[in-house]
């Protein structure tokens, strides 16, 4: 008896000793990891949330760059990291569910190297074309396509990416052939866009509005389930007749796996309080991401169903990156 009245003590010594350096979560500055260079969409997203997340959780939030083969780079980098909360990593769709079937030889493992914290933002796309085709909208150029199998060429920012994929399994959906020109970034391939050497392109929307509407291209549809502010005459690809296209893109952030759950309770909320805030939500709808926190239950569930999803898009689309 005696034994056993020790051992409980002890153990709830442990606890107790414990419990402070939970409490005190964190005690030291957080390092938010991007695998990809600075001044892109991503780190566009991380500083907007940066100054906000520092305030509810009280320590300075250092946004360190590793590029590299996708986002491979960095995301390797927070796998082997301490699984303390201190080391996260901000991925987007290709990060999070797309290389894993893209790249044949992955460092990481989404599922099995990561626990979910936040979801924080919704991407949708516009469906593009250039204003040389005569075709004003949606239907009418899924008409012109099937009239032209292979004469119609869609532009991407490269393979295997969401402005690759989206393509692919909108062709599918709408039942039309076009042929797949890579390039190296979006910039070049919005100038053959507008140039009409492309006649087809789906980009995220900022960019995809401010051409519009100075008539460099034309928005035909966004890929959202709901029209965007800032396209909204522009209808959806479901409203223009293209059934259950619900394709966007997101932002999360991610923390090595093992990390405790009350850390991760922790930081969750933290992004929650953040993505409250109203004048925060608009400036993020003015980048072109949809306000759309998702705790890490939730997002850890979301992430199991669009990972199959985007599995079949890049088989679809034959890309494979060495």
């Amino acid at each position: 008896m005696r034994r056993t009245l020790a051992k409980a003590a002890l153990a709830a010594c442990a606890a107790w000793a414990a419990w402070p350096a939970l409490a005190a979560f964190p005690d030291k500055p957080i390092k938010v990891v991007i695998g990809f260079p600075a001044g892109g969409p991503l780190d566009q997203h991380a500083r907007l949330l940066t100054d906000r997340l520092q305030a509810v959780l009280g320590q300075p939030i250092i946004v360190d760059y590793k590029p590299g083969a996708g986002g491979s780079v960095g995301a390797e980098a927070v796998a082997k990291s301490a699984p303390d909360g201190y080391t996260l990593m901000l991925a987007n769709t290709g990060v999070a569910v797309i290389n894993g079937a893209l790249y044949s030889k992955l460092p990481y493992n989404t599922q099995r190297d990561f626990v979910p914290i936040a979801r924080t933002a919704m991407q949708p796309l516009a469906l593009l074309v250039t204003p040389k085709l005569p075709v004003k909208n949606l239907q009418e150029f899924i008409a012109y396509a099937k009239a032209r199998p292979g004469q119609v060429n869609y532009g991407s920012a490269g393979n295997g990416g969401i402005s690759h994929l989206v393509p692919e399994m909108f062709k599918t959906q709408a039942g039309i052939f076009m042929v797949h020109i890579p390039y190296r970034g979006s910039a070049p391939a919005f100038t053959d866009l507008m140039g009409g050497q492309v006649q087809f392109m789906a980009e995220s929307i900022p960019q995809a509005a401010s051409y519009h509407k100075q008539g460099k291209v034309r928005a035909l549809a966004v890929t959202s389930r709901e029209r965007n502010p800032a396209l909204p005459d522009i209808p959806t690809v479901m409203e223009a007749g293209v059934k259950d296209f619900d394709v966007v893109g997101f932002y999360g952030f991610f923390a090595p796996a093992a990390t405790p759950k009350d850390v991760v309770a922790r930081l969750s909320d933290a992004f929650r309080q953040v993505l409250s805030n109203p004048e925060l939500r608009e400036r993020m709808v003015s980048q072109g991401a949809d306000p759309a926190f998702m705790g890490s239950e939730d997002f850890g569930r979301f992430l199991a169903t669009e990972t199959p999803r985007w599995d079949k898009a890049v088989k679809a689309s034959g890309a494979r990156m060495d």
